[in-house]
């Protein structure tokens, strides 16, 4: 339970909440590792440094879904968190498991790098207020948007050092970054773009209006392709998801019409 206390206490720290609030609880945690799910520590030098926690999902026997996980600010970039998720695949795999899935905000640049392009995991559900408000330092009250990724266990891991994929022939920007404000671009590309803001977390901060204009803007065009059965290919340049549209079935000419 000591260990899980410090873990609740790292997360306040990076959720930016007070020590009764952290995102999760030492009993919480408790139970899940109990019941034979994910929770586990990352350890510096004998400090706790980083943490994740998962649990078995559905379909079952073939999910773990991973509910948080957090690394300290101040050893931001230093490959912590991919050692963690690599451990949390290596534990997946051993149990038979095949994919892992989580949430997370789109609308956070290295986020989206991070997922899709070193782990190779894709996006597949847009999830409109997923969490309700939320208060902290990080969410800012935003809506908390979140679209769910899934990992799969089966496929091999993207190469090292690659900084994205190339864009499409064709592909065309559906959602610009216009001096700092979305623009929305009238296509039907079968190939587009949708890019992201710079730093969402600051202009939460600093224009609470602009960063609504952007959820809203991601939601209606992320959102609403993936509810469409849009793909999205991976991130392009590290900071615009390249999504390849439905195709639009072609109407059978002998099931149209009226019957006589």
């Amino acid at each position: 339970m000591a260990e899980l206390d410090a873990v609740t206490r790292l997360y306040a720290e990076i959720w930016g909440t007070a020590p009764g609030r952290s995102p999760i609880s030492a009993e919480i945690m408790r139970a899940l590792a109990h019941a034979g799910n994910y929770v586990v520590g990352a350890y510096e030098n004998g400090r706790l440094v980083g943490a994740s926690v998962a649990f078995l999902g559905e379909p079952a026997g073939i999910t773990l879904h991973s509910h948080i996980t957090g690394i300290a600010g101040a050893t931001a970039g230093r490959g912590i968190g991919l050692a963690l998720k690599l451990h949390q695949r290596q534990w997946a795999l051993a149990r038979g498991l095949k994919r892992i899935t989580w949430t997370y905000d789109p609308l956070i640049r290295r986020n989206a790098h991070f997922n899709l392009t070193k782990l190779g995991a894709r996006p597949e559900e847009y999830l409109r207020s997923f969490y309700g408000a939320m208060g902290d330092a990080i969410n800012g009250g935003d809506e908390s948007d979140r679209v769910l990724a899934a990992w799969d266990l089966t496929a091999p891991l993207p190469a090292p050092g690659i900084p994205g994929i190339a864009l499409p022939p064709g592909a065309v920007p559906l959602l610009r970054d216009s001096d700092g404000h979305p623009q929305l671009q009238d296509t039907q590309g079968e190939f587009v773009v949708i890019e992201l803001p710079g730093d969402i977390e600051g202009l939460r901060r600093a224009d609470p209006a602009g960063a609504r204009a952007w959820r809203h803007a991601v939601r209606h065009t992320l959102g609403d392709l993936l509810a469409d059965g849009a793909r999205v290919l991976g991130l392009h340049d590290r900071r615009g998801y390249v999504v390849h549209r439905a195709a639009t079935p072609t109407p059978d000419p002998l099931s149209t019409g009226s019957t006589p």
